[in-house]
C-alpha cells in the first residue's frame, strides 16, 4: 500500500476531489480503484467522496493498494543508484534482460525487482533497454508513478563507434524493417521517420565516444543510424560493428532526467560507464 498525502493549498479551495486527483496525474481507473478501496480516499482522517469539496488547510490521503504480481524472485548483483517509495532506479549490467522471455527465466532486472522489493506489484520499468545495452532503467512501484512517468524520461546515451567523428550532427531517417527479419532494422523511406543528435566527446583515432539524445524512440535507432553514416557502434554484430574488442554493442545508458512523479522535483540520475566500456575509451 502506498499512501500519499496532500496538504490543500487556497490554489485549491473548493475543487472536488476528483478535480484535484486527475490534475494531479490520477487516471479514471485508478480514482476507480481507489473509489472502491478501504480508505482510499479520506479527507481530514475520514472517509470522503470524489465529490466532496476541499478547503484550504485540508489534508487530503489517497491510498493505493499493490496491484498485479511480481515474477520469481532472484538474487543478483545489481547497483541502485536511486531509490524511494514510488521508484527505484537500476544499473543494468549488459547481458541482462529486463524482462523474462522463454529464453530468459529468473536471470532479468524482472527478477531482481522482485527479490529486492518485498512487497508484492507489478514490474513496472518505464522504458526497456536492449539485453545487450547497459545503463539506467526507472522502475516505477505504482501505477500513479507509472501513468505519470510514462514518455517523459529524457536520456542520454553514450556508444563507442567506428572510425573518427569530430562535429556534431543530426540524422534525420527513416526507419523500417529489414526484409523478414523480425529484429533488424534499415534505413528505408518506408519506414518511421527517426531523428538522431550526436555529439563527439573523444576520440583515439580508431574509434570515438559519442554522446546522443534521440528526439524518436525507433527499435535499434542509435544502431541503425550510426551504421547508416558510416561508424557501426564496436561489437554490434548485428550492424557491422567489430567485435573483435567488446563482446556486445558498446552502448550505454549514463544519464536520466525526469520530474519525480509524486514530489515533482527535477530528477537527474547518473552512472558510471561498465568496465568494458571503459576498455574502449
Amino acid at each position: 500500500m502506498r499512501t500519499i498525502n496532500f496538504n490543500i493549498s487556497s490554489n485549491d479551495d473548493n475543487k472536488q476531489i476528483k478535480q484535484f486527483l486527475k490534475e494531479f496525474g490520477v487516471s479514471s481507473s485508478l480514482l476507480t480503484k481507489l473509489k472502491h478501496t478501504e480508505n482510499g480516499i479520506t479527507l481530514n482522517g475520514a472517509f470522503a467522496r470524489t465529490i466532496d469539496e476541499l478547503h484550504n488547510g485540508d489534508l487530503l490521503t489517497i491510498n493505493i493498494a499493490d496491484s498485479g504480481s511480481m515474477h520469481r524472485p532472484a538474487k543478483m548483483d545489481i547497483e541502485i543508484p536511486y531509490e524511494d517509495e514510488d521508484i527505484i532506479v537500476l544499473n543494468k549490467p549488459p547481458l541482462v534482460p529486463v524482462h523474462e522471455s522463454r529464453n530468459h527465466i529468473g536471470d532479468t532486472l524482472s527478477n531482481f525487482v522482485a527479490y529486492h522489493c518485498s512487497q508484492r506489484t507489478a514490474f513496472r520499468a518505464v522504458f526497456r533497454l536492449d539485453r545487450d545495452t547497459s545503463g539506467l532503467v526507472l522502475v516505477a512501484k505504482n501505477e500513479l508513478a507509472a501513468a505519470k512517468l510514462a514518455g517523459k524520461i529524457k536520456k542520454d546515451y553514450y556508444a563507442v563507434v567506428a572510425g573518427k567523428i569530430t562535429k556534431d550532427g543530426v540524422i534525420d531517417a527513416p526507419i523500417a524493417r529489414c526484409g523478414d527479419s523480425i529484429i533488424k532494422r534499415m534505413v528505408n523511406d518506408s519506414g518511421e521517420r527517426a531523428i538522431t543528435e550526436y555529439y563527439p566527446i573523444k576520440s583515439n583515432g580508431y574509434s570515438t565516444l559519442v554522446r546522443f539524445n534521440l528526439q524518436t524512440g525507433r527499435t535499434h535507432q542509435i544502431r541503425v543510424h550510426m551504421e547508416h553514416i558510416g561508424h557501426p557502434l564496436l561489437g554490434d554484430s548485428l550492424y557491422g560493428g567489430d567485435c573483435t574488442k567488446i563482446n556486445r554493442q558498446a552502448l550505454h545508458c549514463k544519464d536520466i532526467y525526469f520530474v519525480h512523479p509524486i514530489t515533482e522535483k527535477q530528477m537527474h540520475i547518473s552512472c558510471d560507464f561498465p568496465d568494458d566500456i571503459k576498455g574502449l575509451i
